[in-house]
């Protein structure tokens, strides 16, 4: 018998059940997998606590995983059992097994471990088009990415390194600090016990960054905006503190001309095309050793609940993982 972490209503961890859940057979366009390994994310917070509406009740939280594919959908012919895929748009991923619609999947290639696999996709694709398309990062450029420690910032980190960057993060304790500064960042600041704009000006020498990375929200806005050069771009991908309230547009004019954009991976992956060259990109960077990951917390999937405690707490770091089996 199937099981999966089902959610009944909107609340805290405690919402979610280890309980029997049979996703049935595949659709004509789908995969059955036999999950290896979720990723852990803050979307799937968001789902749960009602920040995001579910799309009905009840529901299985994870939108990250990775395994092998035992079942394909009659219009199915690009893939076939016994496959390694991963995904970072399914829906119900803290599950043993799963139907993954055929056109989010990716397979994985040789030299990438499934755990590794379910813990990239969602945050490195987010990484990927984050510094190569929402803002193309290279040599030149001052980049300021908050949340250093989290799953996306130690990724993001690297790869702007690789890309020529300067990098300068923020994290929330001298640990993750350390953590960041082993990850690509040539600086780092505790915004616990720093003033984040005054260090980025120290830091520039009055100069700022080109583009902020912003997935904190509240905690963070508007002081992001000060850290910007004239005509910088400030981009918003989450909200780990809580939403941005009232954000008043005319604050980008006052600020110096700034331009601010709350892209989604979901739009730069939304055709077969982009989301097979942004895995590829991500698989790429990481095979040659430019991006290095490990996995810093491993939960049994029926932990979710801890493992979610633990992310809203910001004691996590890194990539986190559910698995499965």
């Amino acid at each position: 018998m199937i099981h999966a972490m089902v959610v009944d209503a909107i609340g805290g961890p405690e919402a979610m059940q280890w309980r029997p859940h049979d996703p049935g057979e595949p659709g004509p366009r789908e995969l059955r997998v036999r999950q290896t390994a979720a990723g852990l994310n803050f979307i799937d917070v968001y789902f749960r606590n009602g920040t995001y509406k579910a799309p009905s009740f009840p529901f299985v939280p994870g939108k990250e995983g990775a395994g092998v594919v035992v079942a394909v959908g009659g219009e199915v012919s690009d893939f076939a059992p016994g496959d390694r895929v991963a995904y970072s748009a399914a829906n119900g991923t803290y599950a043993e097994e799963i139907n993954v619609s055929a056109a989010s999947a990716v397979r994985i290639p040789e030299g990438i471990a499934d755990e590794v696999a379910a813990g990239i996709m969602l945050k490195g694709m987010t990484a990927e088009y984050l510094l190569r398309r929402t803002f193309p990062v290279g040599p030149g450029h001052t980049v300021l990415i908050h949340a250093a420690a989290g799953g996306v910032g130690l990724i993001a980190g690297q790869w702007a390194k690789h890309l020529g960057a300067t990098v300068i993060g923020t994290a929330g304790s001298d640990e993750k600090v350390r953590l960041a500064l082993e990850h690509g960042y040539d600086h780092v600041v505790n915004y616990r016990t720093e003033d984040f704009v005054e260090r980025v000006a120290a830091i520039t020498d009055g100069a700022r960054c080109d583009v902020v990375y912003d997935s904190v929200g509240r905690d963070t806005f508007p002081a992001s905006l000060d850290c910007l050069k004239r005509r910088g771009l400030f981009v918003s991908f989450g909200q780990s503190s809580g939403t941005i309230q009232n954000f008043d547009l005319a604050l980008l004019n006052q600020k110096g001309s700034l331009y601010t954009t709350r892209p989604s991976l979901f739009g730069y992956t939304a055709t077969r095309e982009e989301l097979d060259e942004s895995a590829a990109a991500l698989f790429e960077v990481v095979r040659s050793g430019a991006v290095k990951v490990r996995i810093d917390q491993r939960y049994p999937v029926q932990d979710a609940a801890r493992a979610h405690e633990d992310l809203e707490g910001r004691r996590t770091t890194g990539i986190s993982i559910l698995t499965v089996g």
